[in-house]
């Protein structure tokens, strides 16, 4: 009975030992999961008028979650607007102030016509024909110098002008930025403001992070690194407390460079390893949190 008592054990203790063998073999690292969080802050600055979110509530890409203040911007517009206009009404029209001169030149074509032609049957000498030469070169140089001083006016009206647009365009910017958007959709992981504060411009509003696929960041050994390359699917592993729970997950990224294992892995003789930290998507059915710990696994061949 002993010796069948002392076999019965030592069977156990072989099958014991083989199983934890088993499951060393088919982990090929741990680490945490992650997700990749955006910090939203104000783009202007103001009193939030509007804030309708919460943590952990859901949003989606572009949707208004609140609104900082506009008053201030709006009447801001509106004075650049005004000075715009008062800028281009004294904008001096090219005809009409040359129209006077043009009036003179035609004139004195008509009597240069007339005047030839009385030279010509000698009513008329050369001398009169020549003032008349004289008065339309004079009357075209006043014409010449009179447009040019007028273009450079508009030149510099029109700039004028422009630069009074641009600060309008800048200020209806802030205006729409004044509308606080999520960047991506997601969950909200964090506010820090309320309706009624002040904000300033780069203060920060919330976190948000999509968790519908979520990163294991694993740390792996350059022996175990040779199991697994970019794009491969691999088992992952996460304990629920009451048992195991199973996904697969795609590799995205596999670090070039060793590093010593961080405190978060379990023991102190694993931490003192070199491995490679590698970044593995897996798809969240809503159990997984950010920094929860999962196990690569080996895949069965």
């Amino acid at each position: 009975m002993k010796r069948t008592h002392y076999t019965a054990l030592c069977g156990l203790l072989v099958l014991t030992l083989s199983g934890c063998g088993t499951e060393d073999d088919t982990r090929l690292g741990t680490g945490n999961f992650e997700a990749e969080e955006i910090l939203v802050s104000s783009e202007t600055s103001g009193k939030v008028l509007e804030w309708t979110l919460s943590e952990g509530d859901t949003i989606v890409q572009g949707e208004a979650v609140g609104l900082i203040d506009t008053t201030q911007l709006f009447l801001q517009k509106q004075a650049l607007l005004r000075s715009g206009k008062a800028v281009t009404s004294g904008r001096p029209s090219v005809e009409t102030q040359t129209a006077a001169l043009e009036t003179k030149l035609n004139d004195l074509e008509a009597q240069k016509r007339r005047v030839e032609k009385l030279v010509a049957g000698g009513a008329a000498t050369q001398k009169q024909l020549d003032d008349i030469h004289t008065g339309i070169a004079l009357t075209k140089d006043q014409i010449a110098a009179t447009r040019s001083t007028l273009s450079k006016s508009n030149a510099q009206i029109t700039a004028q002008s422009s630069s009074i647009d641009i600060q309008v365009a800048q200020v209806e910017d802030l205006i729409k930025r004044s509308v606080i958007t999520s960047p991506i959709s997601g969950t909200v992981l964090g506010t820090y403001t309320k309706a009624g504060e002040l904000t300033g411009q780069g203060a920060p509003l919330f976190r948000v992070a999509d968790l519908s696929e979520m990163t294991l960041r694993a740390y792996l050994t350059g022996e175990a690194l040779s199991s697994i390359k970019l794009g491969d699917t691999v088992p992952i592993r996460v304990d629920n407390g009451d048992g195991f729970r199973d996904y697969e997950g795609k590799v995205t990224w596999i670090s070039s460079e060793s590093e010593f294992t961080p405190k978060t892995v379990q023991t102190k003789d694993e931490r003192t390893n070199l491995v490679y930290a590698v970044k593995i998507r897996v798809p969240n059915d809503g159990y997984l949190r950010i920094g929860m710990y999962g196990e690569v696994l080996r895949t069965s061949k």
